[in-house]
């Protein structure tokens, strides 16, 4: 995104992406794209039109369940919810063909940072490639090589963890469980706080599933996650009683179970200006899953690209009002997020009932 919009502004970047291709793995689920931030960065890249090319619509609709099934919470999709859902693979291919050619140098794995002064850092690769910047940004996410440039800060264990299945092809394959998940999003909750399901219906009757379990790293060390038969039974065994309907996005899952633990950076997490270097994504303001995390990236890119097209001639005056703007916007939705997480130490369904229905 940042590369995209100083292009439309006429300002070169090089990317230096990790992965050696743009189809080297695949790029995770559906994204909600928010009027209030990520909808603001695609305008900005003047990808609109092409944006909306890829809404799948409907999928804004939402049910929450209880564990055997009934349905608690319903609310359809009328397209006026402000968060149309995209594709994420999508989506970053809109945003690589809207770059110059040579623009992606692609399997370029940063192994070191460092410092030459003046505001120049030296990069180095996996490969033994390096590079000299006159400006460096890092979006090289949680474990980003460039933040201890700036910052001590390191991602901590949030307490949860996420087990993600997919069924393909579901209307025919899996048509009970297409059913219960409905036509957007479905989250089922039990009668503890520890565990729940939350799927999403994604582009060709594909249910992608995330299993979430509030326990520490320990529990999830005892599962070998490279057998994929032992690990799906474990995981399936904590959700014993649950509706087959539900439980089947384990069961039935046309993938092995993918264990992903989720990491925060300290609420609030800002820096001192350091010549020549700054942080948009997760590099910057990592929290766990809410929503957000895709948007405050996007918008980050498009901020720090509007910043430095409004100060040609003074970088540093660019990355010191992009993180004056960068540190508060990022923050608030970090304190939200502590809310939500509270939110789950209580009666789950019923308080998710309350947050959602009010908006009708």
């Amino acid at each position: 995104m940042l590369a995209r919009v100083l292009h439309v502004h006429g300002i070169s970047a090089t990317v230096y992406e990790a992965e050696t291709s743009a189809t080297a793995r695949a790029q995770g689920g559906m994204l909600d794209i928010h009027d209030y931030n990520g909808q603001i960065a695609v305008r900005a890249a003047g990808l609109t039109d092409e944006f909306e090319g890829l809404i799948l619509e409907g999928r804004q609709a939402m049910r929450f369940l209880e564990m055997d099934g009934r349905v608690l919470y319903e609310k359809g999709d009328d397209g006026s919810g402000g968060r149309p859902e995209v594709q994420r693979g999508e989506l970053r291919q809109l945003l690589l063909d809207a770059l110059p050619e040579g623009t992606v140098r692609w399997g370029c794995k940063v192994r070191e940072v460092r410092a030459l002064g003046g505001g120049r850092h030296e990069v180095s690769f996996a490969d033994g490639g390096t590079v000299v910047t006159e400006l460096l940004v890092g979006a090289d996410g949680a474990w980003s090589k460039v933040r201890p440039l700036l910052s001590d800060a390191v991602p901590e264990y949030t307490g949860m963890s996420c087990v993600e299945t997919y069924l393909f092809d579901a209307d025919v394959r899996h048509p009970a469980t297409a059913k219960v998940v409905g036509g957007g999003s479905m989250s089922v909750h039990g009668p503890d706080a520890d565990r729940q399901i939350l799927a999403h219906r994604e582009r060709g009757a594909t249910l992608h599933a995330y299993v979430m379990f509030t326990r520490p790293l320990d529990w999830f060390a005892t599962i070998d996650f490279t057998d994929a038969a032992v690990a799906t039974e474990l995981v399936a065994r904590e959700f014993d009683g649950w509706a087959t309907e539900a439980t089947a996005l384990i069961t039935d899952s046309d993938t092995a179970p993918l264990l992903r633990s989720l990491y925060t950076l300290p609420i609030g997490h800002r820096w001192e200006r350091v010549p020549g270097v700054t942080l948009v994504g997760d590099a910057a303001h990592l929290t766990a899953p809410n929503g957000e995390g895709a948007n405050l990236a996007m918008l980050d890119g498009a901020e720090l690209a509007r910043a430095l097209v409004a100060h040609p001639d003074d970088v540093e005056a660019a990355l010191a009002e992009y993180e004056q703007a960068m540190f508060p916007r990022s923050a608030a939705v970090e304190d939200e997020t502590a809310i939500f997480e509270e939110l789950f130490g209580g009666e789950i369904p019923e308080a998710l009932v309350g947050l959602f229905a009010p908006q009708e």
